[in-house]
């Protein structure tokens, strides 16, 4: 790669930049992975953030990074759920009009609580793309500005200082697992952990069916997929045919790329839920899942796992849960 559009120092000047606003989330091990595995496998908790998502930190640090008269415009979004969460409540806390749009995909848990964080909802199309056109949309016609979900340098930087607080918790830190999408958080933490960790392990992990990084990175260009229904919403959308930086950062630090099945996402938040007493949304449970279904293999070295987020809607966790306990998952009903 032979330009980064951020280096080490940027996610430095993002932790001071967040720091009044995200607080540092917790590192914990888990004795029962840790077994599977063959050596230690912490749990990094993105869930304990204001709207259980690691993505305010990347929210953050983009409207931060705003004009005061930017501000006063306001801003726009698209997403999935989490990211549009994040600006909403970022923009909330600074006072700042926010617009958030999303597909008809997205689930009702996500858009009641962007609403109840005081932005407006607009519900366009059905899938992530089609939201991305209503934003810059309301960018070409209001003037708002765009706070994109992943491609771009201060979100990145963001998502990113997850990596610098591994480093310091787990300075030993052989392998991080990560929930795949857009590549923001990928791209983020593979850059922290790598700079600091060059022999370290860098592994994605996302769901089987529409599974875009995964596949746009086996055919080496930017893929466009149609969204289907996944335990995982959180990972899916398209990641844009003009990347301009995650496709390139994520085919630079990512050693691999792993799918897991619906069945196992089931699996992981069963072990979540069971194990740690942790409600994680499908996406956040991919990286357990891949652990449990031994989709990759360890060295007996430290090992992290994102659990990158807790909104998952009540009626999909009895369902989920229910499945997991009509099934032989002899890992996840402990």
């Amino acid at each position: 790669m032979d330009r980064q559009p951020i280096d080490i120092r940027h996610i430095w000047e993002a932790r001071r930049r967040i720091r009044p606003l995200v607080g540092k989330t917790p590192l914990v091990e888990s004795e029962e992975l840790s077994r599977l595995a063959g050596g230690p496998v912490f749990l990094k908790m993105e869930t304990h953030h204001e709207i259980h998502a690691f993505k305010i930190r990347g929210a953050a640090n983009k409207i931060l990074r705003l004009a005061p008269e930017d501000r006063k415009r306001g801003v726009t979004t698209f997403s999935t759920g989490n990211h549009g969460m994040a600006v909403a409540s970022i923009a909330r806390r600074l006072d700042i009009p926010a617009v958030i749009c999303v597909s008809r995909n997205v689930p009702a848990a996500k858009t009641e609580a962007i609403r109840r964080l005081g932005a407006k909802l607009h519900v366009h199309g059905e899938s992530q793309d089609e939201a991305e056109s209503a934003c810059y949309r309301l960018q070409r016609e209001e003037g708002l500005s765009v706070i994109p979900p992943f491609d771009d340098p201060d979100i990145i930087a963001g998502q990113g200082t997850i990596g610098l607080e591994l480093m310091e918790d787990l300075p030993e830190l052989q392998t991080a697992v990560i929930p795949l999408s857009g590549g923001g958080l990928l791209a983020g933490i593979g850059m922290a952990v790598k700079t600091n960790q060059p022999d370290s392990r860098v592994i994605g992990v996302t769901m089987e069916g529409p599974a875009v990084m995964h596949y746009s990175l086996k055919e080496g260009k930017p893929l466009v997929m149609r969204e289907t229904a996944t335990l995982a919403d959180s990972l899916l959308g398209g990641i844009g045919t003009r990347n301009r930086y995650t496709f390139d950062m994520v085919r630079h630090y990512a050693d691999d790329s792993v799918l897991v099945s619906e069945n196992q996402i089931v699996e992981g938040i069963a072990f979540l839920l069971n194990h740690h007493r942790t409600l994680a949304e499908g996406a956040a449970a991919t990286t357990v899942a891949a652990v449990l279904s031994r989709k990759f293999s360890f060295d007996g070295k430290p090992a992290v796992l994102i659990i990158s987020g807790a909104n998952i809607d009540s009626s999909t966790l009895f369902e989920t849960l229910e499945k997991a306990s009509r099934s032989s998952y002899p890992n996840s009903t402990g």
